[in-house]
């Protein structure tokens, strides 16, 4: 398993203290949350400038029951979204999409979509930094993964090849995220230790 300083470390818990570390860890936030909370913390610490982009979308129908309450009854995405971050760290552009899987064997690549891998590729191909955060929900952890790693899985899909990253890949890979009380998904410290 990769850590974000690079050393690789084996961890050996008993089991009490796994369940332990669970009741902790596994309070209900989803993956999107624990972002969302660590962007928020990166803005206040005026670290970084990373928010989750909205989803574009066109309003149809609108019903005012009261003049005071509209309801939208009918509305349609108005394009593909691209992925679901951006904003700016040390003069960087970073652009990263985050997905959570119940699998505990492999990653779908079912779950991203092509014009998401093009989009990343285009950010990679400016200067930017893109990758993917997963988070493997039946182990309790997150990973960082690079785009450009990314991108030999998908170019394998695309080839016949298999259609999902295995978990013990992403192990290798991948950068697990330690999580934290303040940067719950502390992403930074693995792009520190990646890029600069």
């Amino acid at each position: 398993m990769n850590y974000p300083n690079g050393q690789r470390k084996n961890i050996s818990r008993p089991k009490d203290a796994k369940k332990n570390t669970n009741i902790f860890s596994n309070r209900g936030m989803t993956l999107e949350e624990d972002i969302n909370e660590t962007n928020t913390f990166y803005v206040k610490a005026n670290k970084a400038l990373i928010y989750k982009k909205p989803t574009p979308v066109q309003i149809v129908k609108v019903n005012y029951p009261k003049r005071s309450a509209a309801v939208i009854t009918e509305a349609y995405f108005k394009q593909a979204s691209t992925t679901d971050y951006n904003g700016v760290y040390r003069y960087r552009y970073i652009d990263f999409e985050a997905k959570e899987t119940k699998n505990k064997t492999l990653f779908p690549l079912a779950n991203i979509h092509e014009h998401q891998i093009d989009h990343m590729k285009a950010v990679v191909d400016h200067g930017g930094i893109s990758f993917i955060i997963i988070r493997f929900a039946a182990h309790d952890e997150t990973f960082f993964l690079p785009a450009e790693k990314l991108f030999v899985h998908w170019n394998v899909k695309l080839n016949g090849g298999k259609k999902s990253i295995a978990y013990e890949t992403i192990q290798e890979e991948g950068y697990i995220i330690p999580f934290q009380y303040k940067a719950r998904i502390d992403y930074l410290a693995i792009i520190d230790e990646l890029y600069f």
